[in-house]
C-alpha cells in the first residue's frame, strides 16, 4: 500500500460571537483541520484502492486530536462535525471517498463513541479550490440547531496530484439558531438519529 505523503497541514478556527443579532453568550467556535497529501492515483486508473483507507487512519487520528486541541482541549465542548476532501484534477471523485472511514471513525473514536454517522462531501478541483464542509450534532444527526457548514481550502493545494482531506468540528449550534427541530437536551444518541 502507499505510504502517505503529506505536503502540509493547516488548522484554523473561527470565533462567532453574532451574526447580526444578539451577541451570544458563548461564542461558536468552528475549527477545521487539512492535510495536503499526494494522491497515489493520480493520472491513472487502479480498480482496487480500497486499502489506501487503512493507510489514511493514522492522519486522520491526528487530525481529529488536532482539532479538539484546537478548540481548547474538552472532547465534552464539542458538539458538531463533518469531513470532506478535495480531489486534485489528475485523480477522481472515487479518490476522496477513500476519506470516509478513515476521517469519520478518527473524529467518532477521539471524541468517545459519538453516534451520529459523519456528514461528508467532496469534489475535484485545483489549486485555491474551496469547500463547504457541512456539519451535525456528533450524537444524533436530526439536531437541526446544529445543521452548518465550514468553508475550506488552500490557495496553493490540491496540486494536480493531490488530496486536500478536511476535518471540521463546532462547540455549538448556529448562534441564532431558531427554526425548531429536535434539541440537543431531547438527544436520546443510541441510533445517531434521535
Amino acid at each position: 500500500m502507499p505510504e502517505i505523503d503529506c505536503r502540509k497541514t493547516l488548522i484554523t478556527v473561527e470565533t462567532i460571537f453574532h451574526e447580526g443579532g444578539p451577541v451570544a453568550e458563548v461564542p461558536l467556535r468552528r475549527a477545521a483541520a487539512l492535510a495536503v497529501i499526494r494522491n497515489p492515483y493520480a493520472g491513472t486508473y487502479i480498480q482496487d484502492i480500497a486499502g489506501f483507507m487503512d493507510d489514511l487512519k493514522p492522519i486522520g487520528i491526528d487530525m481529529a486530536y488536532s482539532l479538539i486541541a484546537a478548540l481548547g482541549g474538552e472532547v465534552k465542548a464539542i458538539e458538531g462535525y463533518g469531513k470532506g476532501a478535495i480531489v486534485g484534477s489528475a485523480g477522481e471523485i472515487e479518490h476522496g471517498a477513500l476519506w470516509h472511514v478513515p476521517g469519520g471513525y478518527a473524529m467518532r473514536e477521539a471524541l468517545g463513541g459519538a453516534m451520529a454517522i459523519v456528514p461528508s462531501t467532496k469534489k475535484v478541483g485545483g489549486p485555491g479550490a474551496r469547500l463547504d464542509v457541512p456539519v451535525t450534532h456528533i450524537q444524533a444527526c436530526y439536531v437541526r440547531s446544529h445543521f452548518d457548514a465550514m468553508e475550506v481550502g488552500l490557495a496553493d493545494a490540491p496540486r494536480a496530484d493531490e488530496i486536500v482531506l478536511a476535518l471540521v468540528m463546532t462547540t455549538g449550534a448556529r448562534v441564532h439558531a431558531r427554526v425548531g427541530g429536535l434539541k440537543v437536551a431531547e438527544v436520546v444518541g443510541t441510533d445517531g438519529l434521535r
